[in-house]
């Protein structure tokens, strides 16, 4: 990299026990920035590794950040956003799943669009079972989202730096990071688009349990949907306990001639009160939204009067 020259694109690559893939990810990505016209850096994050990622990662010509433990894959990802200087930032995962040689086709859609993510077809050696899983999270995605979203989980994505900073303190640490990214740019309108990628089976074990780690991403699910679009999650539940007490208070008096019946009164009463839960929920929602745009819009005009982007934005003139 020139001297004093702020990147174009920073490569994040979050690592936890990768030794085996590493060098091989490091080495194909180097190859493919070198072909293209982008100044560019590659940062690996070891998540606490216990074996020789950090060392490998560096020989292959990586920077690296190290984390003293094992804090999480999201956690990894942050600590990258928080020291990339790039313009665009490109994360893929270091275990080989992702090809470094798709990185251009993200990377031209980046002119136009705010995000491009990598959605995996149905080329990519996956198991049926995590399949089924990603079909039903990307159902219920586009439910929340009001737009068809190809791949929730995929780590495989490019995003412009400043919209990536103005959520960054959102993003859990845990692999559920792409989610909470993705419900985030899409309600706060920024533009979205997914590029088809045949995923590889990742080298070495997976860190990913179905039955542990697939209940507590439906829950982060259900939670994060709840905090962008709180009316598109009580409104149903809401409409489902109105109708049911009513068809039951209905079937009561006309099949069973008898009262309305209490049961009929307190769910009634119960999806008036959902509603209500879930209005003032939308209400704190859109609050706590445009408070966090102000203190980034605060801290993004710090920054500019501070100049702590020291001589990189000096030196730098392409249009990002």
């Amino acid at each position: 990299m020139r001297p004093f020259t702020r990147p174009d694109i920073s490569i994040i690559i979050p690592a936890h026990n990768e030794a085996a893939s590493i060098d091989d990810v490091v080495n194909r990505t180097v190859r493919v920035m070198d072909l293209s016209n982008f100044v560019y850096e590659i940062i690996v994050i070891d998540d606490g590794s216990e074996d020789r990622t950090a060392d490998i990662a560096g020989a292959a010509g990586a920077s690296v950040i190290r984390h003293p433990y094992a804090i999480g894959n999201g956690a990894a990802v942050k600590t990258g956003i928080r020291n990339a200087r790039g313009h665009i930032l490109l994360m893929l995962d270091g275990d080989g799943q992702h090809a470094p040689e798709d990185i251009p086709r993200l990377l031209e859609k980046m002119s136009i669009f705010d995000m491009a993510v990598g959605a995996r077809n149905g080329h990519s050696a996956t198991s049926l079972h995590r399949d089924f899983a990603n079909a039903v999270y990307n159902r219920f995605a586009s439910y929340i989202c009001k737009r068809k979203i190809d791949d929730l989980t995929s780590g495989f994505r490019a995003i412009k730096a400043t919209i990536a900073r103005e959520f960054v303190s959102m993003l859990p640490n845990t692999f559920s990071y792409p989610t909470t990214l993705t419900l985030a740019v899409v309600r706060s309108g920024y533009s979205l688009t997914y590029v088809p990628i045949a995923a590889s089976r990742r080298i070495g074990k997976s860190k990913i349990h179905l039955l542990k780690d697939g209940a507590r991403f439906f829950l982060i699910l259900l939670k994060i949907s709840t905090l962008f679009s709180p009316m598109r999650v009580f409104l149903p539940v809401s409409f489902l306990m109105f109708a049911t007490g009513l068809g039951y208070g209905l079937f009561r008096i006309f099949t069973l001639n008898g009262s309305y019946g209490p049961t009929s009164a307190m769910l009634l009463t119960m999806s008036v009160v959902v509603f209500m839960v879930g209005l003032v929920s939308e209400q704190v929602a859109q609050l706590r939204y445009e408070r966090t745009n102000q203190q980034f819009a605060a801290s993004q005009n710090t920054e500019i009067k501070g100049e702590p982007q020291d001589a990189y934005a000096k030196h730098d003139n392409r249009p990002y």
